[in-house]
């Protein structure tokens, strides 16, 4: 099986078009979209969604993915039954805007519980298996392939460690299976450069460790570099794989050795860097070449 590489478009937000990053993702020979959450999303009308995916499909690109960028709809962490509205309001917008631009997979982190009210981790829990149950009934309805959560890197933002991501991944598949005809399966959309560290930053799990116990249940992933103990990410440039922890070949090789334990067929890398710092005359320029630089690295490994 091989990896497909793409890009996640958070990094254009607020100083970029969209036809600027197709642009530039033609130049690179990347067909793969992930498109990023950005605050206009959740209230825009339809026609922009379909005019973005012309712009896409024009160029010979899909946006095959639809992720959340800002941990906007963590509310079923919150014991707030307002903030779960809201963010049960929220994904089902998401999961239209999925289906609009024609991606198989729309998802995100599931959401964080307050470091104050710890003891409200289990019952987010529950609160947020029982609404992506029934979120998963809507994607079937629009025709969206499956959907995606993201294992993070702290204990407050579940599904983090390898029982964690079996637990929830497990319940999910447990009602697809019941009922297959009027659900879709709930796979995990990786990240490479998140582990666990405790509060003195001992590494619990390493990054490594995290992707290969989440592997078999992985659809999706995104491509970053990152530091010992995961504190910043960042992308593949000469200096970056210096002082970076991801090794490309490495993590190739590893993908390789597991090509027989992904669920789905056609699993797609995005790289997912911001880029220099948005919103300065003397760093905004330097995003296309950051990104094309992480491209070309990832490229010439994978």
């Amino acid at each position: 099986m091989k990896i497909q590489l793409g890009l996640k478009t958070d990094c254009i937000e607020t100083r970029y078009s969209f036809d600027w990053l197709f642009d530039l993702l033609v130049d690179e020979g990347i067909q793969n979209i992930q498109l990023g959450s950005f605050f206009e999303l959740y209230v825009l009308e339809d026609s922009y969604f379909t005019d973005l995916r012309a712009k896409a499909e024009s160029r010979g690109l899909r946006i095959k993915s639809v992720f959340t960028a800002h941990r906007e709809l963590g509310g079923f962490f919150v014991g707030d039954a307002r903030m779960e509205r809201a963010a049960r309001r929220g994904f089902e917008r998401l999961i239209e805007v999925g289906a609009l631009v024609g991606a198989d997979y729309v998802g995100s982190n599931p959401g964080a519980v307050y470091r104050d009210q710890a003891a409200n981790k289990a019952a987010g829990t529950a609160c947020y298996l029982r609404h992506l149950k029934e979120l998963s009934r809507k994607a079937r309805s629009l025709g969206i392939k499956a959907l995606t959560m993201e294992p993070m890197s702290c204990l407050a933002e579940p599904p983090t460690t390898p029982d964690e991501m079996r637990d929830y991944i497990g319940e999910m598949q447990a009602d697809h299976a019941a009922h297959p005809d009027e659900t879709v399966p709930t796979w995990l959309c990786g990240d490479i450069s998140h582990g666990l560290c405790d509060a003195q930053k001992n590494v619990l799990f390493s990054n490594i460790d995290l992707f290969v116990a989440g592997l078999p249940m992985m659809c999706e992933f995104h491509f970053k570099n990152t530091d010992a103990i995961f504190s910043s990410t960042f992308g593949f440039n000469a200096d970056e794989q210096k002082r970076g922890t991801v090794d490309l070949a490495a993590f190739k090789a590893l993908c390789d050795r597991h090509a027989a334990d992904w669920p789905v067929d056609d699993v797609v890398g995005y790289l997912e860097i911001m880029g220099p710092k948005i919103g300065r005359d003397y760093s905004d320029a330097r995003l296309a070449d950051e990104l094309r630089t992480s491209l070309r690295a990832i490229k010439k490994v994978f």
